[in-house]
């Protein structure tokens, strides 16, 4: 079950790339704005509605492997969807990636099986308490509400694409923990239950609200801001809500050396990936070679 859930978890990462990757070549094309009227724009180019289908398929794999395994384990290998979307930006723009690149998805790569195979997650549960629910949706909820209001307009926009692109980090994490419990109804009591559990409907709200917070951080400033506090972050919420919510297990004790190491390859490969998607010139420039 476990090796499903990883391997359901890569193909959503590879699916979330091309999402990713479509609605940045869509969010390039509009005039900068936010909200709704955004989303209207987009709506009308192709790219965008591939993006989305991307981000269906990545839901649908995501829900696949979260019902197979830990969200502690799933969604740390979302972190897989950066290196992917670097391979499809590139293919898109025709563009040979940097030896950079190459050194940063080597360490993203390295850093996330060195983090998993030290802490080892572990979990078979996929329901939680109403106790535990509570919390977990007032801080989660709070903590995006607030960065919203953070991130208005005439803040810097490196600080408005970060601050976004946590709130969406979060979004994603507390969607992904909805979707965990909906699916798991769903495995076990069949269709009737899923379509009776408020997960199911919770899940919905809050994935269509990390899409709208994630177009504007796209639109407020470079990637190299909002990318890496969008895959680090849903990454640690994830594993903080597995853990709260699910009861799911990491080890400990000396082990913390080795995860420690594979986060800081992580970070670093995020950074530089990120650095290198936003340099990445748009089709009909020169290409990129040299280091970023």
């Amino acid at each position: 079950m476990i090796g499903l859930a990883a391997l359901f978890a890569v193909m959503g990462a590879a699916s979330n790339a091309v999402g990713t990757a479509f609605q940045r070549k869509a969010a390039s094309t509009v005039p900068r704005g936010g909200g709704l009227r955004l989303v209207l724009d987009l709506a009308h180019r192709p790219a965008w509605l591939i993006g989305v289908a991307g981000v269906v398929g990545a839901a649908l794999f995501q829900a696949l492997a979260l019902v197979n395994g830990p969200m502690s384990l799933v969604q740390p290998l979302f972190v897989l969807e950066l290196p992917f979307a670097l391979l499809v930006v590139a293919r898109l723009m025709d563009r040979r990636l940097p030896p950079a690149a190459w050194w940063a998805i080597t360490g993203v790569v390295t850093g996330l099986a060195v983090v998993l195979g030290a802490a080892a997650p572990s979990g078979t549960r996929h329901d939680a308490p109403m106790d535990r629910w509570v919390p977990a949706l007032a801080v989660c909820l709070g903590a995006m509400a607030a960065a919203v209001a953070l991130a208005r307009p005439g803040r810097p926009p490196l600080f408005r694409a970060a601050v976004l692109g946590t709130a969406a980090a979060i979004g994603n994490a507390l969607t992904a923990a909805l979707l965990k419990s909906a699916t798991g109804t769903f495995a076990d009591r069949g269709p009737t239950a899923f379509l009776e559990s408020w997960q199911t409907y919770g899940f919905a709200l809050t994935g269509i609200g990390a899409v709208l917070l994630l177009e504007n951080a796209l639109q407020a400033g470079w990637l190299a801001a909002s990318q890496p506090a969008l895959t680090i972050g849903d990454a640690t919420v994830s594993l903080l809500l597995g853990i709260m919510l699910f009861g799911e297990r990491i080890r400990t004790g000396w082990w913390l050396l080795p995860e420690a190491i594979g986060v800081g390859l992580i970070v670093w490969g995020v950074v530089r990936l990120s650095r290198v998607v936003s340099a990445l010139p748009q089709a009909g420039t020169a290409p990129v070679t040299g280091d970023v």
